[in-house]
């Protein structure tokens, strides 16, 4: 139990990272109606992009801005793959994916693995610093949780802003209904490209916040995605579902939804002391169980009610 407790920053931090991630998913998995697969790659090429931006002599801040840049260009291709060439929207996601892998591959110089040192770079978040900070080594405002935490509010705020603007509006309308939509004059193809767009720009901050995090950008660091943001999407509604009405705060519930899972499973890790090889299928269950709970729930409640009026 110790070492959970030890390990708890460490997780909390990590769960922020992918939080901005889930927010990203969050606008396409709920707001566009759209299961997007494109995050699994483009993830990664945001962690590649700042990496590679950097060990050429980038300051971080412009790394991580041509990491947002590409991450909204791949959201910009699955857009196109599903409204100008009429692939469905979940089989665009994985043709962008899968050609992410390799421009990915090239975008670290043929390597799958690029490595940074924290002593040759300044960076915004890091492993050392979280243990630095708790030692008294360094200032509180370079403390990852703090630093991220800071991150995350900034985009709420923001994404809670421009989805109160007419533009914001007409892709929520989009996705609640885009026959109406398109009614009313919307143009909806237009909408399912901005919000890729956008949503992937989120997701690839997220891979390079997490590239500095760990200190290194690796090909496969985004594999799974799709089910860490689902789950962090989830439970958040599971969890603050029932007390978040408004949009902002929903938001701040899916990245807080992502901190929960990670400390489950560093829990899993810790204290029941679960191969760590059985985390992808345990992070699967936990997504098909959160999942089913809404229907089950469903279906015993329609249950009761037929059994009373026969009754």
């Amino acid at each position: 139990m110790s070492s959970f407790i030890n390990a708890l920053p460490g997780a909390a931090a990590q769960g922020m990272i992918w939080g901005i991630m889930a927010i990203g998913l969050y606008i396409t998995y709920q707001l566009l109606d759209i299961a997007d697969l494109t995050v699994d790659g483009s993830f990664c090429t945001g962690g590649a992009v700042c990496v590679m931006l950097m060990l050429s002599g980038w300051n971080v801040w412009l790394a991580m801005l041509g990491a947002v840049l590409a991450g909204m260009l791949a959201g910009l291709v699955t857009g196109f793959f599903h409204t100008k060439c009429g692939i469905p929207a979940i089989l665009s996601g994985i043709l962008t994916q899968l050609g992410l892998w390799s421009l990915n591959l090239a975008i670290m110089g043929m390597k799958a693995n690029q490595a940074l040192n924290v002593n040759n770079f300044k960076l915004l978040v890091n492993l050392r610093y979280l243990q630095e900070v708790q030692k008294g080594n360094r200032p509180i405002f370079q403390y990852p949780l703090v630093v991220v935490g800071l991150m995350i509010l900034a985009i709420v705020a923001v994404l809670y802003w421009f989805f109160g603007t007419e533009l914001g509006a007409s892709i929520r309308a989009t996705g609640a209904n885009g026959h109406m939509a398109r009614a009313q004059g919307i143009n909806t193809g237009f909408n399912k490209v901005l919000g890729l767009a956008l949503s992937n720009g989120l997701v690839a901050l997220s891979g390079a916040l997490l590239s500095q995090y760990q200190g290194f950008a690796e090909i496969n660091m985004g594999r799974g995605a799709i089910v860490i943001g689902l789950a962090a999407i989830i439970i958040g509604e599971a969890a603050f579902g029932s007390l978040f009405r408004n949009f902002g705060l929903k938001l701040l519930a899916v990245a807080v939804g992502a901190v929960i899972y990670y400390m489950v499973l560093q829990f899993v890790v810790s204290v029941l002391a679960i191969n760590t090889n059985y985390l992808k299928l345990f992070s699967a269950l936990i997504v098909a169980t959160f999942l089913a709970v809404p229907y089950w729930k469903q279906e015993y409640f329609h249950k009761k009610v037929k059994e009373g009026r026969h009754a």
